[in-house]
């Protein structure tokens, strides 16, 4: 699995953006939301029961993520059409305010190293990607355990202070001084 301090591989990918089926889908790749942040999160499935839980969260949290200038992307080895069908039939994400990123040939998951070895989907797996295309942050969780998104956004903000932050550390707290 690459983790921190890795480069996150080139990506070109069909998303789904929306609700609509003449604007739903776009292509998004590495160089789509150059010298942002990157919070880039994978689920197992599509009309599963946790996933929406997470997807959910991140949608709500999506304002902060963006007040920071990062750009949430969630991805499946669903489709672009599944992903579709899916924001269309489930209350919690018809307004999903992200994009879902369909990684079919599951080539992003697997260069990134977590897709599930008996079930052959994406594992649980969150990376906090920096402007210059290095991972800081990388998660993974077992399929059936659902992740803190407030944890990911805590992360975040500690790793753009680009301070020694202690444990449990907020955003607005002071950092640790050496010497």
């Amino acid at each position: 699995m690459l983790t921190v301090g890795d480069k996150f591989p080139a990506f070109d990918l069909k998303a789904t953006v929306s609700t609509d089926i003449k604007s739903a889908f776009t292509t998004i790749n590495n160089d789509t939301y150059k010298g942002k942040w990157l919070v880039v999160f994978f689920w197992p499935k599509d009309f599963t029961f946790v996933c929406p839980t997470e997807i959910a969260a991140f949608g709500k949290l999506n304002g902060d993520f963006a007040d920071r200038d990062a750009q949430v992307l969630g991805a499946s080895i669903d489709t672009e059409f599944v992903h579709l069908a899916w924001r269309q039939n489930h209350a919690d994400l018809k307004d999903l305010p992200f994009p879902m990123l369909a990684d079919v040939k599951r080539e992003l998951s697997a260069s990134l190293g977590v897709l599930d070895k008996n079930e052959g989907v994406a594992l649980r797996a969150t990376f906090i990607v920096d402007p210059e295309g290095i991972i800081r942050f990388a998660s993974v969780h077992d399929l059936s355990v659902g992740r803190n998104v407030q944890e990911v956004l805590r992360t975040l903000d500690a790793l753009q202070t680009d301070e020694l932050c202690p444990c449990n550390w907020q955003k607005g707290e002071d950092v640790l001084k050496v010497g």
